[in-house]
């Protein structure tokens, strides 16, 4: 990225946060501080009321914004493919909230760009082997959701059970929400049981909003889903698969835990996060001659049991 481009989407990331730290900054763009301070520099030359406060972070003067900004033919197709994803994992009334926001997007789009994404449109899609929910069911569930946690508005539900399938009327405070093997789930703090519970949407029977404010400050949706990957003891798995490998294992790698993956050289390094060692050895053990474990070494060595069961059983 040239300076020019990198100086505009600073402005731009300034614009679209309250306060924007030098670190921040940095790491997104891949530079020093010292040239952050200089691009910086540059936005107040050029009449950009910016606001820095050591230790604190830049801001801009409250009133200022530009006209609407341009969007390049990647950003656009990258909104395009986010809606192809919000359409199939998420419910109807989130996803008609972004087709009305991707409207204002087309809107400030050159004609050409605007060409581009109706002819992308029939290009991309997103299969599913499986419905992820029911999606009557969580139907104005996500935005009433969103809703009470930024305006930290108390929810009333009515909530069936996983387990038991007890039927229960309760108030919560959300704290976040998340998407996880094939479901929405919030973590909010229920008064009724006096303590912090994690809701699957799809067991909410009814929901809304109660009008009341609560003023409790709950702990970061991070701080809980670090706390649930700790009492589900899990681990962490990294192996490198040949490349023409690693193409065929697709929706399989989803069912062990995947989390990401990057190139290197030859090779598709894979992260896993799993509670499930043998059942994931099993799985690795079909294609461990074009794959190589990085960690933990435990399961090189459960690796190197299983194979030698094997090979004694049909020996």
């Amino acid at each position: 990225m040239n300076r020019i481009d990198r100086v505009s989407a600073i402005l731009i990331q300034l614009q679209s946060r309250k306060i924007v730290k030098a670190q921040d900054i940095a790491d997104r763009f891949h530079i020093s501080l010292r040239t952050v301070y200089r691009d910086i520099k540059t936005l107040e030359e050029a009449g950009v009321p910016i606001i820095g406060e050591a230790g604190v972070g830049y801001s801009i003067m409250e009133g200022y914004r530009l006209p609407p900004v341009m969007f390049t033919r990647e950003e656009a197709t990258a909104f395009l493919t986010a809606g192809k994803l919000i359409e199939k994992f998420t419910d109807h009334s989130t996803h008609n909230n972004y087709v009305s926001a991707m409207d204002k997007v087309r809107a400030v789009l050159r004609g050409t760009e605007k060409n581009l994404l109706e002819n992308m449109e029939g290009h991309i899609e997103v299969l599913q082997n499986y419905a992820p929910f029911e999606t009557a069911s969580v139907n104005n569930l996500l935005p009433t959701l969103l809703k009470s946690i930024s305006t930290k508005e108390v929810l009333q539900i009515k909530y069936a059970a996983m387990h038991s399938g007890e039927t229960t009327e309760r108030c919560v405070e959300p704290v976040g929400i998340y998407y996880s093997g094939g479901y929405w789930y919030s973590i909010a703090y229920c008064r009724l049981r006096k303590d912090y519970r994690n809701f699957r949407t799809d067991r909410v029977i009814r929901m809304h909003l109660t009008g009341e404010i609560f003023t409790a400050n709950h702990p970061s949706l991070k701080t809980f889903l670090n706390k649930i990957a700790k009492e589900e003891n899990l681990s962490t798995i990294i192996i490198n698969v040949r490349k023409d490998v690693a193409r065929y294992l697709r929706q399989q790698k989803f069912y062990y835990g995947f989390v990401s993956e990057k190139e290197i050289d030859d090779k598709i390094q894979m992260t896993f996060l799993t509670g499930y060692i043998d059942p994931f050895v099993r799985w690795l053990a079909m294609f461990a001659d074009y794959a190589d474990v990085v960690s933990p070494d435990s399961l090189t060595e459960k690796l190197k049991d299983y194979i030698c069961k094997l090979s004694e059983k049909f020996s």
